[in-house]
This record gives structure tokens, sequence and C-alpha cells, in this order.
């Protein structure tokens, strides 16, 4: 797929997803304006459920590429999707393949998804910090973009086959949904610390944006 016909199906799916997400579960977002609109960017954010790289999207407005385990690769359709829409396969523990894959489209001047955590919530609440995310911080030199993403657990959470709706113009559910975009952390700020000081500090940050996320859904 050429560069130019990838970003017109981007632009698509954004669309058709974005009024989606308004009135099927409610979406709510706040801190647009805190995202660069250009250049190299980190994005880092609490993971929910499967639809989380899209709800990222929505709230960033950047054409995102994103780390995506190696086992949803298997289904070869579905592998197709995700590549269509900046999903790059890695395995579980971002590894060394995955560390260079993310510097490199980082030194192309692209907006990057990464998820700390590993992999999705279990309980909807945050969870820790893989240890890896700190060799890719100790080298990155863009900004750090926190996002913080509540409802998409009961949306669609892992334990679930089908995922739940909350209609815009109906009682609002538990599965609405909302995301709040942080302010750019400078990289400089991190990499003087400790491997542990600098987990704390990035998870500090998103769980910030998490409690707002919490806040400004419809309730």
């Amino acid at each position: 797929m050429s560069p130019w016909v990838a970003r017109r199906w981007y632009d698509f799916l954004f669309w058709v997803t974005f009024y989606g997400f308004t009135f099927g579960h409610s979406l709510r977002v706040i801190g647009r304006r805190n995202v660069p609109k250009s250049g190299p960017l980190l994005v880092v954010c609490n993971h929910q459920s499967f639809f989380d790289p899209v709800l990222v999207g929505l709230a960033v407005r950047r054409y995102l590429d994103y780390l995506a385990r190696d086992s949803l690769f298997k289904n070869r359709y579905f592998a197709a999707m995700i590549r269509s829409v900046g999903g790059l396969k890695i395995d579980r523990n971002f590894g060394k393949e995955g560390l260079q894959a993310t510097l490199d489209l980082l030194d192309r001047g692209r907006a990057v998804l990464v998820f700390p955590e590993g992999e999705r919530t279990h309980d909807g609440e945050m969870e820790s910090f893989k240890a890896g995310i700190s060799l890719l911080i100790k080298r990155v030199e863009a900004p750090i973009v926190p996002v913080g993403l509540a409802g998409a657990y009961c949306a669609w959470s892992r334990y679930k086959k089908l995922p739940s709706f909350a209609p815009l113009f109906l009682a609002a559910k538990p599965a609405t949904i909302a995301l709040s975009v942080g302010k750019p952390i400078d990289p400089a700020t991190l990499k003087g610390l400790s491997r542990e000081a600098m987990l704390e500090k990035l998870h500090q940050a998103v769980e910030v944006e998490f409690a707002k996320a919490k806040r400004l859904k419809r309730k």
C-alpha cells in the first residue's frame, strides 16, 4: 500500500471510528491541544482493551504507529488490518526488535504509541510498567505524551468475547469511554533517574491522566 493510499485509509477509518465511539460509547476527550502537531512523538497510555490503539488515535489526532504483540498476527486478515493502521509486530516483552523499531520510527519523525503495561489490565486499574520501557526512554529524544484511558475495560475487557455499548442518547452505562491527553514530558527529565524512579515517574504521569479520564466519563 502506497503512503498516500495508507493515509487516506487511515483518515477514512478515523472518521468511521470517531462517530462509532462517539455515538456508541459516549466518547469524551480532553487535552488534544497538548499534542505537538508535527515531529517525532512517543505516546504512552494505560492498556484496557482491544479498542485502545484506535481510541488513542482519536484522542491524539496524529498518524500513529503502534506496537502490537506477535500473537495478534496469527490470522492473516486481522494481521493485514493491524498493519494497515500502523500496527508493528513485536514480542510481548518489548525486546531488542521492538526497541529498535520504535527508535527507527521516531528518527523518521513519526508518532509512536506504546503501552508500558505490556498487556491489557486484569481489573480495569493501571498495572505496573514493564522494565523494558526504560530502555526506550533512555534513548528517546522526542517528547513523551501521557494519555489516560477510562471505560474501555467495561466496554471490552480481556474477559469478554464481544464488546458492550453505552449509546450517547440513552442512559449512561459503565461502557462509556473517556481519554485525557497530558502535556508533553521532556525525556531529559527522566534520563538521569534510576530505572525504578524513571518507571515510577512515567507511571505517575499516566495515572494523573487516567484519573482525569475517569472523572470525565459520562456517568
